[in-house]
């Protein structure tokens, strides 16, 4: 899908992700190599963004699987549509068992969950698995076959092979500890907080018509805030969010009695809120619209 790093940096900055050259370079190797990409880090720094910017910088289908606790097979891979197997079944009475019982196992009763789809998609897909911190080992046992091969076998059909090797990337907030097995099979890039001089640009490339000065006072703002002990961070978007709040208010300066009566873009925990009401000091941060980003 890319030619090079620089054409991953370029492109994907069309698409509206400002990447690192260790992103570009970890994205470029996932590509090239074939090999699928986790990426770990805090929650809200642009994990699941990488795999957005990714398919629109590539022309690619996006095909997400949101993993949670409890997700099996059934819902990642595939499963039988019974209803349908049930009617058919029904129908068929008196007919041939054998027959029927092949014609009920066939493609038309087959109800493809994400993993499949990725596999037999034709076209270039992007395939995200979203959060697989949240599932169990059971469901990391499942993803080896489809990371190895990325093929899956199905007994009634035998074994599918992808058409079309997708480009497979994995996020986790680092809540569990992955399988050594899994990681073996990826690639592996941490994503935190990006730096402040990128965070601005991120926000004036997202915030069309908001002031650069006002950029670099929003966004040391919300590093203060990162820096006090609160029960969720804003995230990058959040960033964006709040500047564009901050936009549509007309504000070209920010004082406490506008940060506090915004804070519910940021913080979306009464208790941050209080933290921060209580503890943030825009003195600290110097003159928050007059100094420079």
């Amino acid at each position: 899908m890319f030619r090079s790093v620089d054409d991953v940096v370029t492109r994907l900055a069309e698409a509206g992700y400002l990447a690192s050259e260790a992103v570009a370079t970890t994205v470029f190797l996932a590509d090239t190599l074939g090999k699928p990409l986790l990426v770990e880090g805090p929650a809200g720094v642009g994990k699941t963004e990488l795999a957005r910017a990714l398919s629109r910088a590539t022309g690619s289908e996006l095909v997400r699987l949101q993993c949670y606790e409890g997700i099996d097979e059934s819902r990642a891979l595939y499963e039988w549509n019974h209803a349908k197997q049930l009617l058919r079944i029904t129908a068929a009475q008196g007919a041939d068992w054998e027959a029927t019982r092949e014609d009920v196992f066939s493609e038309e009763f087959l109800l493809e969950r994400p993993l499949l789809r990725a596999i037999r998609h034709p076209d270039p897909t992007v395939l995200l698995i979203d959060e697989i911190d949240k599932a169990d080992l059971e469901m990391e046992g499942l993803l080896l076959e489809v990371l190895d091969e990325f093929q899956v076998t199905v007994p009634e059909l035998g074994t599918i092979t992808a058409r079309r090797r997708p480009l497979a990337l994995l996020t986790s907030n680092s809540t569990r500890e992955l399988s050594e097995a899994l990681k073996r099979r990826c690639l592996f890039l941490h994503l935190d907080f990006p730096d402040p001089d990128t965070e601005r640009d991120i926000v004036t490339m997202r915030v069309p018509g908001l002031d650069e000065r006002l950029a670099g006072s929003l966004v040391r703002v919300v590093r203060a805030l990162r820096e006090l002990e609160l029960r969720k961070s804003p995230s990058v978007a959040e960033t964006v969010d709040w500047a564009r709040t901050l936009l549509s208010l007309g504000a070209d300066t920010l004082d406490r009695r506008l940060v506090e009566s915004t804070l519910g873009v940021l913080l979306k925990y009464r208790a941050d809120q209080d933290t921060a009401r209580t503890e943030l000091k825009l003195d600290a941060l110097g003159d928050p619209a007059g100094s420079s980003p």
